[in-house]
């Protein structure tokens, strides 16, 4: 019995923190902002002008503000962000047959068998549109057969658009990419593949799995795996958590 060919879609609401603060502050669209403390905290959210100075999630925003001084920095309103998060939420539960809400801003959609309905494409084309249109917020998606490829897509989309990758064209589509952009590839790894002379995904997969196994043990297999758009996790149901 023949497998059925999964289509998974990765969303990602686009700088969601940022976002959600521009819509209180249109003033500030288009200048170099983050969301984050001045003197104390982390970046949560930056703005693409923001980004082209270094600026990055994560990062203290003291370092932020050494690296982009002119950065308007916006304080958190996180009552706000739940407002929006619980909304995009609604919109997709009332169409997705299955979806999982992988963080306040990010989702997985499973759409296996679904096209026997309706072309998934143009229906998460027209989901999309629906929560920007409702929101006013920005969101990527990305369309592929399995759930790391659907979030790597997403990447490339972004910033606020679709890429779709063709199904058994994983492979050539991860190729060219750097290798950071597989998920679980953090900065250790990067460092320890740069030793070997690997700096794109096509480099991992040429290296051989003896070869990456040696040096980065069980990671080494799953990495290479990995390099070739392979991925078994499937989409998780999502309830809504119930208070007592």
């Amino acid at each position: 019995m023949n497998t059925p060919q999964r289509i998974i879609v990765h969303l990602d609401l686009d700088t969601f923190f940022l976002s959600v603060e521009l819509l209180n502050h249109p003033e500030h669209i288009g200048k170099p902002a983050f969301v984050g403390g001045r003197e104390r905290g982390v970046v949560t959210s930056a703005s693409y002008e923001a980004r082209a100075f270094g600026v990055r999630s994560g990062m203290p925003s003291r370092k932020a503000l050494q690296l982009c001084p002119q950065a308007i920095v916006l304080g958190g309103s996180r009552g706000e962000y739940s407002r929006y998060s619980r909304w995009v939420t609604q919109i997709i539960a009332a169409k997705a047959p299955l979806f999982e809400k992988a963080s306040v801003d990010e989702f997985y959609i499973d759409l296996t068998g679904m096209q026997k309905f309706f072309d998934p494409l143009q229906w998460t084309i027209d989901l999309r549109k629906q929560i920007m249109d409702e929101t006013k917020l920005p969101i990527s998606f990305g369309m592929a057969s399995n759930k790391m490829m659907a979030k790597i897509a997403t990447n490339q989309a972004k910033p606020n658009g679709y890429v779709q990758v063709p199904f058994g064209r994983e492979k050539d589509f991860l190729a060219p990419l750097a290798a950071g952009e597989i998920p679980g590839v953090g900065e250790q790894t990067q460092l320890v593949l740069a030793h070997m002379g690997i700096k794109t995904v096509n480099d991992i997969f040429l290296a051989g799995e003896k070869i990456l196994e040696e040096r980065l043990g069980k990671w080494g297999t799953d990495l290479w795996q990995k390099s070739q758009g392979i991925h078994i996790r499937e989409v998780t149901s999502w309830h809504e958590a119930k208070s007592i």
